[in-house]
C-alpha cells in the first residue's frame, strides 16, 4: 500500500516540502487546491517535479466548478510532462473553494458531466460542443455568431496525444458520489475515515454500482485519505489531528444525513459538528468544530497513537484491499514541536513498515 502525505499549495514553499516529502520515504504529496487560502496547485506540482525524482504528485482535491474540464486536463496534464508520468489527478465536489466564492458544492449531475468530459480529454477524445453546458450564452455567446469560415468541429486538447493519461481519483463519502465515482474514476478515494466498517461499506457500494452499471467491479482500484499522528501520548496525538479531522468528518453529513456505518454518539458528534462548523477556522485544532470531537470520535475516524497501533490500523486498512491511503494535514492550531516529533515517529517507524 502506498502511503502519501499532503501539504499546502506554496509555489516556492513546496520546493522545500516537496524533498523532504521524498527524503522522508512518503510515496507521494498532493497539494490542496483552494484559491482563496493558498496558492495555484499546478504551479506549486509542477515546481515540486522538478526536485524530484520519485514521489507521485497531485492535487488534494480540485473541484468540478473553479476551473473548466478542458483547463483542469491541460493543467493536470502539463504537470505530468514536467513530472514524466507521476501526476495523479485527485478531485471532488467542492468544498473551501466554492465556500469563499458563497457556494456550496457542486451538484452531482455537474459533477458527473464534469467527469466525463475531464476522462475524454485526459484521453485525449473530444467533448461536443453542446455537451459543454457549464459556460452560460450570457457570459459567452456561441461561437457561431462570428461567422468564421471555418471553426473547430468539437473541443480536444490535441497535444496531450504521446503524454501518459494521468489516473482520475474521486474523493467520495456520501452514497451517491460513491456510486459516480465508480462509474468514471480510477480509482475511488474514501473520505470516510480510518474505520474498516464503513471503508468495507464504501467499498461494497463501490461494487455494487460497478455490477449495476455492467463494469468490472475489480475494474477500479481503492483508497483513503486518512488524519493521522504517530505520537506516544493519546491525548497529543488526537490534538494533532482534531483540526484536520473536522474537515474531513464533514464530509460524511455536510447535507444533514449522516453517511455509512455509525454508532449513535459517532452519528451525534457529526451532527453537532456540522451545526458548529465555521468555515473561517477551516482545519484549525482550535475552533470551536474541532472541540465537539470526542475522544472515542477521534480514535475511530483517524488514526492516532504509538508507532505500532498506526502500523496495525494502517493493514487493517491494506487487508480491506486499499492500495493507497493520503495522510491529511490540518496541524493548526497545534503544537509544532509535537507535530515534528510526530512526524519523525511516522517516517522513521511507521512508513518502513509499508
Amino acid at each position: 500500500m502506498q502511503i502519501w502525505t499532503s501539504g499546502v499549495a506554496s509555489p516556492r514553499g513546496i520546493l522545500r516540502v516537496a524533498r523532504e516529502t521524498e527524503a522522508g520515504g512518503w510515496d507521494g504529496l498532493v497539494v490542496v487546491d483552494s484559491q482563496n487560502l493558498s496558492g495555484d496547485p499546478y504551479v506549486s506540482l509542477a515546481m515540486a517535479a522538478t526536485v524530484t525524482d520519485r514521489i507521485g504528485l497531485g492535487p488534494g482535491v480540485t473541484n468540478s466548478v473553479t476551473r473548466t474540464a478542458a483547463v483542469t486536463a491541460t493543467s493536470i496534464a502539463s504537470v505530468q510532462r514536467v513530472a514524466e508520468g507521476r501526476a495523479v489527478m485527485g478531485i471532488g465536489r467542492g468544498d473551501s473553494a466554492l465556500a469563499h466564492l458563497g457556494r456550496s458544492p457542486a451538484r452531482l449531475a455537474q459533477f458527473e458531466r464534469y467527469l466525463r468530459h475531464l476522462q475524454a480529454y485526459l484521453k485525449g477524445e473530444a467533448v461536443p460542443f453542446d455537451d459543454i453546458v457549464d459556460i452560460s450564452a450570457d457570459v459567452a455567446p456561441p461561437m457561431s455568431e462570428l461567422q468564421l469560415a471555418d471553426a473547430p468541429a468539437d473541443s480536444c486538447i490535441g497535444w496531450i496525444a504521446g503524454t501518459d493519461k494521468v489516473p482520475v481519483e474521486v474523493a467520495a463519502s456520501g452514497p451517491r458520489v460513491i456510486e459516480i465515482g465508480a462509474r468514471h474514476a480510477d480509482r475511488l478515494m474514501f473520505t470516510l475515515g480510518a474505520d474498516v466498517e464503513r471503508i468495507a461499506w464504501g467499498i461494497d457500494q463501490a461494487r455494487h454500482a460497478r455490477q449495476k452499471a455492467g463494469l468490472d467491479p475489480d475494474g477500479i482500484a481503492f483508497g483513503a485519505y486518512i488524519n493521522s499522528a504517530c505520537h506516544p501520548d493519546m491525548d497529543t496525538a488526537r490534538d494533532l489531528v482534531r483540526g484536520g479531522l473536522t474537515t474531513f468528518a464533514r464530509f460524511s453529513v455536510m447535507h444533514g444525513k449522516a453517511s455509512g456505518p455509525l454508532t449513535d454518539d459517532n452519528r451525534n458528534v457529526l451532527q453537532d459538528l456540522r451545526s458548529n462548523y465555521d468555515m473561517r477556522k477551516h482545519t484549525q485544532g482550535d475552533s470551536r468544530q474541532a472541540g465537539v470531537l470526542t475522544p472515542d470520535f477521534i480514535d475511530r475516524f483517524a488514526i492516532v497513537g504509538p508507532p505500532e497501533r498506526c502500523i496495525e490500523r494502517l493493514k487493517g486498512l491494506a487487508d480491506l484491499g486499499l492500495d493507497k491511503v493520503i495522510i491529511s494535514g490540518g496541524r493548526r492550531g497545534a503544537d509544532p514541536e509535537a507535530a515534528k516529533e510526530a512526524q519523525i515517529l511516522m517516517e522513521r517507524e511507521v512508513l518502513p513498515a509499508f
